[in-house]
């Protein structure tokens, strides 16, 4: 049986992919923001996603054993639900964008950290150090964005919260035995179906899911679909499938500064070296980590 050409593609483009289109969900969300709330265009993602693949999963969906359906909803309402529910909900009451974005950079480190306390592993001293270049660089290129704001303690955590989901489904989905008796296509439905019921009833609670008649906002939902959803998630279990997830957890370091190359190149903000050296040491700090894991990965075999 011929493999899917998407685990045929080198890895590196498919990571490259990755973070162009993970990048991308903060400039859609920047855009999207001018044209209608945040929710209900997260709302309308989810909800044009799982009318369109629909179609294409539906006979995968009927076959597929209950309990590997009901165990990938669990993982997508931890990875899409409740990562973007925490970092959106953090800023809506009132955390700094900048600083909540540097909440859910830190997910090589809280994935990490759940992995050692919880699943008993260790990581090796470089893939530490590895880690810890990469945030460092993450630091020096977003410090000016940074700042504390005048919101409530308990919703600093909320951008936390969302991280620490994203993590615990990505180790999920890393160690599930039945990950591969769903497609991917299937999965990435499923996913988008749960999501879009947790947001309608959020949003549904607090004002009408009528779309906003604007091209403005058709644009901020067929960009947040596409790219960040559809490209971003796709591409983030499927490296996720072909390579370590602290592999895949620590290239996110390259999100912030690819960011703002988008912001550049889309809303003309300004460049400066202080992210280009931020960016080479971010790049500094992975390279340490997928280094470190092809050496053991070399005396393994």
């Amino acid at each position: 049986m011929l493999r899917h050409w998407l685990y045929v593609v080198p890895l590196p483009l498919l990571e490259a992919g990755l973070l162009l289109s993970w990048s991308s969900g903060f400039i859609g969300a920047r855009f999207s923001i001018h044209y209608a709330p945040a929710l209900l265009v997260v709302f309308w993602r989810f909800l044009v996603l799982a009318l369109l693949l629909f179609p294409f999963v539906c006979r995968e969906l009927v076959t597929t054993p209950f309990r590997v359906l009901v165990k990938h909803a669990a993982i997508g309402l931890l990875a899409m639900a409740g990562y973007m529910l925490g970092v959106t909900q953090g800023i809506a009451f009132g955390v700094p964008a900048g600083l909540a974005a540097l909440c859910a950079d830190l997910l090589p480190v809280g994935m990490a950290l759940l992995a050692g306390v919880f699943l008993r592993e260790r990581l090796a001293h470089q893939i530490w150090l590895g880690l810890i270049v990469g945030l460092a660089g993450v630091l020096w290129v977003t410090h000016d964005a940074l700042g504390l704001g005048d919101a409530p303690l308990w919703a600093y955590s909320l951008p936390v919260a969302g991280m620490l989901s994203l993590a615990v489904a990505t180790l999920w989905q890393k160690r599930a035995r039945s990950t591969r008796s769903m497609g991917l296509l299937a999965n990435l439905w499923l996913q988008c179906f749960v999501s879009c019921l947790v947001f309608a009833v959020i949003e549904g609670s607090q004002g009408s899911l009528a779309p906003v008649p604007s091209a403005g906002f058709v644009l901020s939902v067929l960009w947040t679909a596409s790219l960040p959803t559809f490209g971003g998630y796709g591409l983030y279990w499927i490296c996720l499938r072909r390579s370590s997830a602290t592999r895949v957890a620590t290239l996110l370091y390259l999100s912030p500064p690819i960011t703002l190359l988008w912001a550049w190149a889309m809303f003309g903000e300004p460049l400066s070296w202080q992210m280009a050296l931020g960016m080479a040491l971010s790049s500094l700090g992975i390279w340490l980590v997928v280094r470190t894991e092809s050496r053991q990965a070399a005396r393994a075999a």
